[in-house]
């Protein structure tokens, strides 16, 4: 069973998602100050993702349905160094996504939700994961107060869908990789070798994908198009530390995707054997914010004693699109005698 904090967390998200039209009144704001874990999240700009979720076919009666229920949300984890917590809806279509940070949450809300919004309406096919709802807290409580519970969450789409739909054959498996530009300065992993930091806190970097996105030269230059296309948006608006969600499944197991391949439904390589997904994730850190400048002006402090370069948090934007996008191409192999991806 999940902890009493999840379950409390999770009622929370689902009864604001489900009942976002719901008055309260005095007596309710006054009984809520004095919650732990339970929070009161409103919709942030609601019929802004209701048309979006129009534009993207998302069935509202569905998608209701899948906050439906005493367990519709189940908790994956405490995932990644910023200390997100995730859930899955039961019928494994939706992540919820807390943003515990609130110069992170700001910046999306503020700065980056309105271009999103009309970039990713303008442009089916981009690589940025389609965040369907938006939650803020409403109100003040202790537990909001004292950090306990997040002040916001999202809600995205899940790459991972269907995974338990079908039962594997014996050696098939769903994998997955959470893929960031490895060659900037990590603390918990080059300061002392690594020495100083816990085995849990090294295995919430980045992942390593040793491998090779096997690729027909058409489908290989269709995705370095998009992904070029979608992390100037990022740029632009000043973000880093983004990270690409890379999924694969054998080809045996992949559900139908229709006549047409996307990175979002599927994308079948070019010898047949697997079928990839792929998203970016966590365009939250802005460069200009007043916390990346502080951690700007700490990594400039500490490269005086121990020169390592930038963090992926401190860089600016363009260098960080430049070492995301190079990261790709390398991972990327064109088939019929095509050779590696071409780096620019």
């Amino acid at each position: 069973m999940a902890p009493r904090r999840q379950r409390q967390i999770a009622k929370s998200i689902t009864q604001s998602i489900l009942n976002s039209d719901r008055k309260t009144s005095f007596l309710d704001r006054l009984r809520a100050y004095f919650h732990i874990y339970t929070l009161r999240y409103t919709c942030v700009s609601e019929s802004t993702f209701q048309s979006l979720r129009a534009t993207w076919h998302v069935d509202e009666e569905s998608y209701r349905q899948s906050f439906q229920g005493p367990n519709a949300l189940s908790t994956i984890g405490d995932m990644g160094y910023s200390g997100s917590t995730f859930f899955a809806t039961r019928n494994g279509a939706w992540l919820v996504k807390s943003i515990p940070r609130r110069f992170e949450s700001s910046f999306f809300r503020d700065e980056l939700l309105q271009p999103y919004v009309e970039y990713v309406a303008d442009n089916p096919e981009t690589v940025l994961i389609r965040i369907v709802e938006f939650l803020q807290g409403s109100q003040i409580s202790i537990g909001l107060v004292l950090g306990l519970v997040p002040a916001h969450q999202i809600v995205m789409e899940n790459l991972r869908r269907e995974e338990n739909e079908r039962t594997p054959a014996e050696g098939e498996k769903w994998e997955s990789w959470d893929l960031k530009p490895m060659s900037y300065f990590y603390p918990e992993r080059d300061v002392a070798g690594g020495a100083l930091s816990s085995k849990a806190t090294k295995s919430k970097l980045a992942d390593e994908f040793n491998d090779k996105l096997i690729l027909s030269r058409d489908q290989a230059e269709h995705f370095k198009g998009q992904l070029e296309k979608d992390t100037a948006l990022l740029a632009k608006h000043n973000a880093v530390d983004y990270s690409l969600f890379l999924v694969r499944m054998p080809a045996s197991m992949a559900p139908s995707q229709g006549t047409t391949e996307t990175w979002r439904n599927g994308v079948h390589t070019a010898d047949g054997k697997y079928v990839y997904r792929a998203a970016i994730l966590d365009f939250f850190w802005a460069k200009h914010t007043i916390h990346a400048k502080a951690m700007t002006g700490l990594i400039k402090s500490y490269n005086i004693v121990d020169a390592r370069g930038p963090m992926s948090v401190t860089t600016e934007a363009p260098e960080y699109r430049e070492r995301f996008l190079k990261m790709c191409r390398d991972f990327i192999e064109v088939s019929n005698g095509g050779g590696s991806f071409p780096s620019e």
